[in-house]
């Protein structure tokens, strides 16, 4: 059963190198700590909010065969 591809899919070819996996987690976490540090605080929880999700679908949930 082929799963339906929504708004935010990740499971890509793009993302099979680790490190761009990676990359992106890391990227949207530090952004979010600076935008907390900054005392943005909606900026903030947006950008954890995407760093969650996006290391949700790249490590926890498995890759489509």
């Amino acid at each position: 059963m082929k799963k339906n591809k929504g708004l935010f899919d990740l499971q890509v070819d793009f993302f099979l190198p680790v490190w761009r996996r990676v990359a992106v987690v890391g990227v949207c976490t530090v952004w979010a700590l600076v935008e907390f540090l900054a005392g943005s605080m909606l900026w903030a929880i947006l950008f954890a909010a995407i760093a969650g999700g996006s290391a949700q679908q790249l490590f926890f949930d498995g890759w489509p065969e």
